[in-house]
């Protein structure tokens, strides 16, 4: 039982999802694409709300999904076993959910309707659990740092900005949600603990 905990069942199963869906999308048929994109006016006017989700396991390229997927797997693997399979699984979604509600929100603001698909919100996201789990978390992380998290999150930002047609505001929402989704859990764990060492005593 202790194994099953520590194997990376979720990010394997949402890489596999990922996976599948593209070469379905590739290979069968692309119609995935309009049903699942975010597009701001299918959402908002239609009520399409499932596009919010959807939109996180379609990829536009190959250098597309392997850059999130290799990214959201090997973070993943870490995460996964620190936090355990359901907290880990809840963050991923807060922070894909997170990033498109952001990114819906700048489309309409900016008037910039382009539909975006991709799980980078996803990969932020863990990004900001990662950032979160450096400042508060009870337990060391040996080969994390604060100083490698924040470069990576840096490089990764820059990465968006200075690329086309990258939805920066999903990047930007799933970071935060991310973030402040790994605080929470921080803070839970702590004081659990804390709860557990007035018990012992």
């Amino acid at each position: 039982m202790n194994k099953l905990k520590k194997l990376p069942i979720v990010s394997s199963v949402i890489v596999g999802i990922n996976v599948i869906v593209f070469i379905y999308c590739m290979f069968v048929d692309n119609n995935l694409y309009r049903a699942g994109m975010l597009d701001a006016y299918r959402v908002l006017v239609c009520h399409e709300y499932g596009r919010v989700i959807w939109s996180l396991f379609l990829h536009a390229d190959v250098s597309h999904i392997l850059s999130n997927m290799i990214l959201l797997f090997f973070m993943g693997v870490m995460l996964e076993e620190e936090l355990g399979h359901f907290r880990y699984l809840v963050l991923i979604f807060l922070s894909g959910t997170g990033g498109n509600l952001l990114s819906l929100l700048i489309k309409v603001t900016s008037g910039d309707m382009i539909p975006s698909i991709g799980a980078s919100g996803i990969v932020f996201g863990l990004d900001g659990v990662l950032l979160a789990m450096v400042l508060f978390w009870d337990r060391r992380m040996p080969t994390v740092t604060l100083s490698r998290v924040v470069m990576m999150i840096l490089l990764s930002l820059y990465s968006g900005f200075s690329g086309e047609n990258v939805d920066n505001a999903a990047h930007i929402g799933g970071l935060l949600i991310g973030f402040l989704g790994g605080c929470v859990v921080c803070f839970l764990e702590r004081r659990k603990r804390s709860r557990i060492r007035i018990y012992d005593n």
